[in-house]
C-alpha cells in the first residue's frame, strides 16, 4: 500500500485535472473529425484510447518533471513534500516508473495509423523537453500549450485526415487556452519561483497578469469562433460554446494573484470548460 500511495503521488492520479486537461483537446479533435466520417464504433474506441493515453503520458510527464525539478521542489512550499523532493523514492526507481508508463502508452499509440504514430513519438519529445523550458525562457506555459494540445492534431489524423489549416486553427485556440490557465496556475508559486530562478509567464507579466490572461483567452475565443463559424447558430452547440467562452471570462474576473488557493480553484475550473466544448461538438454531430 505504501508503494501504491507513492506511485499515486508521483503520477498525480489523485489530481485528475492534469490528465483531463490533456484529454479534452484530444476529444475535441476526435469528435470534430467524427462529424465527417460518422464511424461511431471507431470513434468511441479511439476516444477510450486517447483517454488512457492521456492518463499514461500525463503520469509519466509528472514523474519526469519531478526528477528534473527535484532540487527546485525542495525549495517551494507547495512541492517540497513530493516523494522525490522529500527523498522518499530514488531517482532510479522513478525512472523505472516513467519507462513503465511510456511502454503502455506506446502500446496504445501503435493502434493508430502511421502518421499518428509518428506524431505521437514527436509528442513524447515535446513532453520530456518541457521541464527544462522554465530554466531557459519566461514562456514555458506557451511550450506547455504546444505540447499539451498536440492531441488535437493526433486525434484528427487518427481518423484518416491530413493536417490542415483548419485543424491548426483549433490547435492554436487550445494553445492560448493553456497559456491562460497555466499562467493562473503558475501564479501560486511566483514568490518562491523568483527566489530560486524559475521562469514563467506569471513572473514575466506579474504587473499585468489579469490583462495577459484576458488577451490569451480572447485569442482562444477568436480562433474558436473562426473555426466553428459554420456551426454557430440557434442550436445546442452554440449554447455550450458560449458556456465555454463565459467560463474563461469568469476566470479572468475571479483571478487574484495574491490568493494561491483561488488561483488553484480557478485553474481546476478549466475541467468544466473543456467538458463544455466537448459536449457541444458531440451533440451537434
Amino acid at each position: 500500500m505504501k508503494h501504491l500511495k507513492i506511485f499515486i503521488e508521483l503520477t498525480r492520479l489523485n489530481k485528475p485535472i492534469g490528465f483531463m486537461l490533456l484529454f479534452w483537446p484530444c476529444s475535441w479533435g476526435l469528435t470534430y473529425a467524427k462529424s465527417f466520417s460518422q464511424n461511431n464504433s471507431i470513434y468511441f474506441y479511439y476516444l477510450i484510447l486517447f483517454f488512457f493515453g492521456s492518463l499514461l503520458m500525463r503520469s509519466a510527464g509528472c514523474i519526469f518533471n519531478d526528477i528534473v525539478d527535484k532540487d527546485f521542489d525542495k525549495k517551494v512550499k507547495r512541492t517540497k513534500k513530493r516523494p522525490l523532493a522529500a527523498n522518499i523514492i530514488s531517482v532510479n526507481h522513478a525512472f523505472f516508473y516513467v519507462a513503465f508508463l511510456c511502454f503502455f502508452a506506446f502500446l496504445i499509440l501503435i493502434q493508430f495509423n502511421t502518421l499518428t504514430i509518428f506524431l505521437g513519438l514527436g509528442s513524447m519529445l515535446l513532453a520530456f523537453s518541457y521541464p527544462f523550458m522554465k530554466r531557459i525562457t519566461y514562456w514555458p506555459q506557451l511550450f506547455l500549450g504546444i505540447t499539451f494540445n498536440w492531441g488535437i492534431i493526433m486525434s484528427w489524423t487518427s481518423m484518416g485526415y491530413d493536417i490542415s489549416y483548419d485543424i491548426l486553427t483549433l490547435y492554436t485556440a487550445a494553445i492560448f487556452w493553456t497559456l491562460g490557465y497555466d499562467t493562473i496556475y503558475g501564479a501560486q508559486d511566483m514568490s518562491d519561483d523568483e527566489i530560486i530562478g524559475i521562469k514563467s509567464t506569471s513572473i514575466k507579466f506579474k504587473q499585468n497578469l489579469r490583462l495577459f490572461i484576458l488577451v490569451a483567452y480572447i485569442i482562444t475565443i477568436l480562433n474558436l469562433t473562426y473555426f466553428f463559424y459554420d456551426m454557430i447558430g440557434w442550436n445546442i452547440f452554440s449554447i455550450f460554446l458560449i458556456c465555454f467562452f463565459l467560463s474563461l471570462i469568469f476566470q479572468v474576473y475571479k483571478f487574484d494573484k495574491s490568493n494561491p488557493k483561488k488561483c488553484l480553484q480557478i485553474f481546476k475550473s478549466n475541467n468544466y470548460s473543456g467538458l463544455f466544448l466537448f459536449t457541444g461538438i458531440l451533440l451537434i454531430n
